[in-house]
Order: structure tokens, then C-alpha cells, then sequence
């Protein structure tokens, strides 16, 4: 079905074909048979190791349908303090020749508040991720205090939450990852419940300097572990640089994000766990991850190119 229904969506305007796909998933008009690859990371049970990343459903409103698409679990947001529209449209365009996507949506979500309203009645089948980010509104230096506020009031909901320091869209949220500001933000949270599973998702453009701080606030703080890895600036690996200003995610980036998958793994200790992310586009890519140490791997654009099996494929594969 998804292979005759694949012409129509990609001509439609990539949001729009976001949407209306969130749309048949949210009303359960899809769904895929996956084998089960039971899998327990810290203390919790996956039905499988393939998750959905972040940024497909920001305000969980489908939530009681990601595990008809065979996921093992699901991560919702980035969801922020203040509801947000996001950047002005067009601000997710698709790169069919180069299989990737380039996104500068900007955080657009219902808020915090919404959003605890939506989980609270919702009852998923399958493990679930929060992914909280700064509203683009807060200052940087109070930027502890904004992610603060999303994990009081979210935490209870979510297996895992990723404090999300690494998107190319929303100004200066990067510069989150320097060790002092990072060290604010976790110091923050782990004040407010030592004991709930908590990761930092990283860009792929850290050098591996940047990324040794990060696992040393990791270890400091005795977080969960590390997201690897966010969308990349970097235009390599295009057949032509399109100019657009976003996040690069897809093809492109699958070499990148294995090193960064190899790096980490080999810097976070054997306790620390690794979710591994960007530029997943096949079976293959995930068991390259697996194999490189990652606990569990998380797939978006390459669900979007490869269609509603693509969960199967992997499961089979593996």
C-alpha cells in the first residue's frame, strides 16, 4: 500500500505529507506485524531496540499507535516550557536524490503544560522517551530554569528524558553543550530527581574534545548516558548544497554519525548507555550501530524514505 501511496506523498509539501501520515497513525489506519526482539535497558523492558526519534510526534498525540508501526519505543518533543508555533514555512524540505531532509522547524510545539494534559490520558504500549529543549523566548542564562520546568511536569510520563542541547534551529541553543552551561542545566535536574533515567542528545559537529566534556558531566552527574547524535549543519555528502539554512539529516550523515556512535561508546563508561541516531537508513546502519555498542537505535528519516515496513525490515534483519 505505502509503495502506491509513496508518488502522492512525497509530491505534496513535505509538512503537509508529515501531517497528514501523523494524521493515519494518530486514527490507527496503519499498522505492520514486527517480530518481537525483546531487549531490558536500564530497567526497562523494549519490545524491540528500534525507537522512533524525536521530532515525528512532538506533541505525543499519537502515542497509543507507535507500537502498530512495530517500535520498541517512541520519543516525543522536543517539547519546551512555552508553546511555540516555530520558524516561518517552508521549513522542512526533502532531498529525494541524496535521501535526506533538511528541517529548521524551530521547536513548534504545544508547550509543557499542553502536552502533560495530552500524556496524562494517554496509556502507550510501548516505552516512552521525552525529548525537552529551551523555548526560544527564555534567555541562554536562564535556560536551566525552562528545562526545569518541562522535566517537573513531564518526567512522571516518560521512561527516559534527553535534555536536547543540540538543535541547529532554535539561536544559541547549541552553545548549551559547553561544559559550563551543560553543567547548569544537569545540576539542575539531578537536584530535582537523582534517580530518573536522564541523557543529553549531542550534535554531530562536535569535535572530540567537546564530546569528552560532555561524557565527563555524564559520569559527574550520573546521568543514563548519551543520545548520538542531532542533525548536522554540514553540508558534506550532497550531491549539490541546496543553501538552505536547518538541520541535514539522512544519508548524508550516516557515515558522520557512526564515527560519533564509535567515539562515544568508547568514551562513556561500561555503566552508561548509548542510543544511537542520524542517518539510519537500513537494516545494515543498525546493526553497525548495535555492533559498535549502542543499546538502542533510533530511525526517522529513513522511516520516512523506506515506509511503515522499514520496523519490520530491521526486526527480520537482525
Amino acid at each position: 500500500m505505502y509503495g502506491l501511496l509513496k508518488p502522492l506523498l512525497f509530491s505534496l509539501n513535505p509538512e503537509t505529507a508529515h501531517n497528514l501520515a501523523l494524521f493515519a497513525i494518530r486514527n490507527g489506519l496503519v499498522s505492520v506485524s514486527v517480530p518481537d526482539k525483546p531487549v531490558t535497558k536500564f530497567g526497562v523492558k523494549f519490545p524491540n531496540p528500534i525507537g522512533l526519534a524525536a521530532g515525528f510526534d512532538k506533541n505525543g498525540v499519537a502515542l497509543e499507535h507507535w507500537h502498530k508501526l512495530g517500535f520498541g519505543f517512541v520519543e516525543i518533543g522536543t517539547v519546551t516550557q512555552h508553546p511555540q508555533p516555530g520558524n516561518a514555512k517552508p521549513r522542512l524540505f526533502r532531498l529525494r536524490r541524496d535521501m535526506a531532509l533538511i528541517n529548521r522547524m524551530g521547536f513548534n510545539n504545544r508547550g509543557a503544560d499542553a502536552i502533560a494534559r495530552t500524556l496524562d490520558i494517554s496509556d502507550p504500549a510501548i516505552p516512552v522517551g521525552i525529548n525537552i529543549g529551551k523555548s526560544k523566548i527564555t534567555a541562554l542564562r536562564d535556560a536551566h530554569i525552562d528545562y526545569a520546568y518541562s522535566f517537573k511536569l513531564l518526567r512522571q510520563f516518560a521512561s527516559y528524558t534527553v535534555v536536547n542541547v543540540s538543535s541547529p534551529n532554535t539561536p544559541g541553543l547549541r552553545s548549551l553543550q559547553s561544559f559550563d552551561m551543560l553543567l547548569v542545566i544537569l545540576d539542575t535536574l539531578k537536584s530535582m530527581d537523582s534517580n530518573h533515567p536522564l541523557f543529553v542528545k549531542v550534535s554531530p559537529d562536535l569535535d572530540q574534545a567537546q564530546l569528552e566534556d560532555i561524557v565527563e558531566l555524564i559520569v559527574t552527574y550520573d546521568l543514563m548516558g548519551l543520545v548520538a547524535n542531532n542533525t548536522t549543519v554540514s553540508r558534506s555528502g550532497l550531491a549539490v548544497d541546496p543553501h538552505i539554512d536547518g538541520g541535514l539529516s539522512g544519508s548524508p550523515l550516516t557515515h558522520r554519525s557512526q564515527q560519533v556512535a564509535d567515539t562515544a561508546r568508547k568514551l562513556l563508561p561500561d555503566d552508561k548507555f548509548l542510543i544511537a541516531t542520524g542517518g539510519v537508513m537500513s537494516a545494515n546502519d543498525v546493526k553497525a550501530r548495535l555492533d559498535c555498542g549502542a543499546d538502542l537505535v533510533q530511525v526517522y528519516t529513513g522511516w520516512v524514505y523506506n515506509g511503515p515496513q522499514f520496523v519490520k525490515d530491521i526486526c527480520e534483519a537482525i
